[in-house]
């Protein structure tokens, strides 16, 4: 099958086939390696934790360095800072529009993240939109950077499918960004960002990290990013189509969503 068929078959844009992964020195992929699958179990850890869990098992380094790795891997500890940094440059800032909110049908919130993803030889970035009454993945994008484009990309594709009544995201720069919140606003869509600091706020989508890491990626131990593409793209598939979820009452994603859409309709 030609690469512009499989890319076709997969949803994906032919360019992210030949995407080299972004590279760090071995001894920081390994370190990197260790810190995500730290974090997915505790997102409570910060530097501080992490540079103590990482000497506890036998790795002498800093935490300066423990803090450049996180930053690179877009992690931050899950709690209330006491101060609040800027999302960016000239960038607004949206108020988090769900707490206390009844999820109760299908394109009432999306929501949206990116998370690291370990290869044998770099790295890459993994993002992706969620339904959060149906956790149907509505579209999944790679990066080898963060820059703000592939965001975009995936922000396109997802609104190709639907429009939701409310947009979450966190306040990292992709999403404050006036070229993203000009695009939902245009849409009709209403933007949500979690407080800083608060992944939690988004907790449908680490909770879709966590299963798509331990139920693949970790498993697979992806070396190349045709390898990781092909993988992806069969699993989120499986994910929607085919894994039951307890929390929708043994039902896929796919069996729900589809469900709420054909009430509305």
């Amino acid at each position: 099958m030609s690469i512009c068929r499989q890319c076709e078959l997969l949803g994906l844009a032919r360019s992210s086939f030949y995407y080299e992964p972004a590279v760090e020195t071995a001894e920081n992929l390994a370190l990197m390696r260790l810190i995500d699958r730290q974090y997915t179990d505790c997102p409570f850890y910060g530097s501080r934790r992490m540079t103590a869990w990482l000497h506890s098992a036998g790795h002498a380094v800093n935490r300066k360095r423990v803090q450049r790795l996180m930053r690179l891997m877009r992690l931050e500890a899950v709690y209330p800072k006491p101060k609040l940094s800027a999302a960016g440059q000239g960038h607004k800032v949206f108020p988090y529009l769900l707490r206390g909110v009844t999820i109760a049908r299908v394109n009432q919130v999306w929501s949206t993240d990116i998370t690291y993803v370990p290869l044998a030889a770099g790295f890459m970035y993994l993002a992706a939109v969620i339904d959060w009454f149906s956790r149907y993945v509505i579209a999944w994008q790679l990066s080898n950077t963060l820059d703000g484009s592939f965001c975009l990309e995936l922000l396109d594709a997802a609104l190709a499918h639907g429009r939701p009544e409310v947009f979450n995201t966190d306040q990292g720069v992709q999403f404050t960004a006036a070229a993203f919140t000009s695009r939902l606003e245009t849409a009709g869509v209403q933007v949500s960002m979690d407080g800083k600091g608060r992944c939690l706020d988004n907790v449908f989508v680490e909770r879709l990290w966590r299963t798509v890491k331990y139920e693949d990626i970790y498993l697979r131990g992806y070396e190349t990013v045709p390898e990781l593409t092909q993988g992806l793209g069969r699993y989120f598939p499986f994910y929607n189509e085919e894994r039951l979820h307890q929390a929708l009452d043994y039902q896929t994603p796919a069996a729900v969503y589809r469900g709420g859409l054909a009430r509305t309709s």
